[in-house]
């Protein structure tokens, strides 16, 4: 069965600044609970803001570290979700699932691609 990789890109700026509320992280745990026991969530994790991040640039033959955060861009990737699903259709269905959990003044877009396998 394929793999999917779910990148959840989330505004730094609209979202609370202390992290997700009790209600969201109650739904959230429950729909994994409920992805991971269907055998589908393969791995799930947010990452730390992007303040304690850096991004690391190959161009013209040279190595460039900028330290986070990134105020040139909007979006930043707030976590990923690793899931097995029969086809491309599940993993959007899932994924959907994840993003309505969400309250509504917040800003998520989660990017789905099968991952090339071989």
């Amino acid at each position: 069965m394929p793999r999917y990789l779910s990148l959840v890109k989330i505004d730094e700026s609209t979202a609370p600044a202390e992290g997700p509320s009790c209600e969201l992280t109650q739904r959230m745990g429950e729909l994994i609970e409920e992805i991971t026991k269907a055998g589908v969530m393969l791995d799930t994790a947010g990452l730390t803001p992007s303040a304690q991040g850096a991004r690391v640039h190959w161009e013209g033959g040279k190595i460039s570290v900028t330290d986070g955060p990134f105020t040139e861009s909007k979006e930043v990737v707030g976590g990923y979700a690793l899931m097995q699903c029969k086809d491309m259709a599940e993993a959007l269905e899932w994924t959907k699932r994840f993003l309505k959990a969400h309250e509504e003044f917040w800003t998520v877009t989660c990017e789905v691609r099968e991952i090339a396998e071989g």
